[in-house]
């Protein structure tokens, strides 16, 4: 897939994804829902599968159809925001170089998390913090609807064909592309379908990506 050249001259901006592309999670997310699985006498393995395709109402409606699905939703809660306290988190090579080398207010994150654990998992990773970040609660719709990415271009003040995106899951590939943006896929071991560009780790996009933000 080819992409649209961006005006030449005009400030370009980077939109980060977090999780999977920015800070490695995997382990964490598995030991969350395992943990909500056992409450609810499920099996991990299980819930994890369908909990990696979906978003977590559907993961409920699917995995445990009988329960009430804001409890659920509560008990996820809780046990995310007690793993950004106490889990442990690695940034994957190359985020914190990447991240302090852009120019200030040239980038943001966009991501279906909540803000305060994004910044919980920020300060335990030591990587700098933007000016903007938008989460699962600034939003109607999440991703692959291209409201979160358009939001942030907006904020920013940037036009959607200045703007790249860095994913890694297909939904946020989808996101980015829906939105009219440029979109890289980081960190995966197969190619995905859709992106522009493909890095098999985020160390390997760090220089084209700083060249992309460079060139306004």
């Amino acid at each position: 897939m080819t992409s649209e050249p961006s005006h030449p001259g005009r400030r370009k901006y980077v939109l980060f994804d977090v999780d999977g592309t920015l800070i490695d999670a995997v382990n964490n997310q598995r030991r969350v829902w395992a943990t909500w699985a056992e409450r609810y006498d499920l099996n991990p393995t299980e819930v994890y599968e369908v909990a990696l395709r979906t978003r977590p109402l559907e993961t409920f409606a699917q995995v445990a159809p009988n329960q009430n699905p804001q409890h659920c939703l509560a008990t996820l809660h809780e046990l995310e925001d007690a793993d950004v306290r106490s889990g442990v988190y690695s940034a994957f090579d190359g985020a914190s170089e990447l991240l302090h080398a852009l120019p200030p207010d040239s980038w943001a994150l966009v991501t279906s998390n909540y803000e305060h654990r994004v910044r919980g998992r920020f300060q335990r990773t030591g990587l700098p913090l933007p000016s903007l970040i938008v989460d699962a609660a600034a939003v109607p719709e999440g991703k692959p609807s291209p409201t979160p990415y358009l939001q942030a271009a907006t904020h920013l003040g940037a036009p959607p064909e200045d703007c790249l995106v860095i994913e890694d899951a297909p939904s946020g590939i989808r996101s980015g592309l829906n939105a009219g943006m440029q979109v890289w896929s980081v960190n995966t071991a197969t190619a995905p379908e859709g992106p522009h560009r493909r890095f098999p780790t985020l160390r390997e996009a760090l220089p084209d990506i700083l060249a992309f933000a460079e060139q306004g």
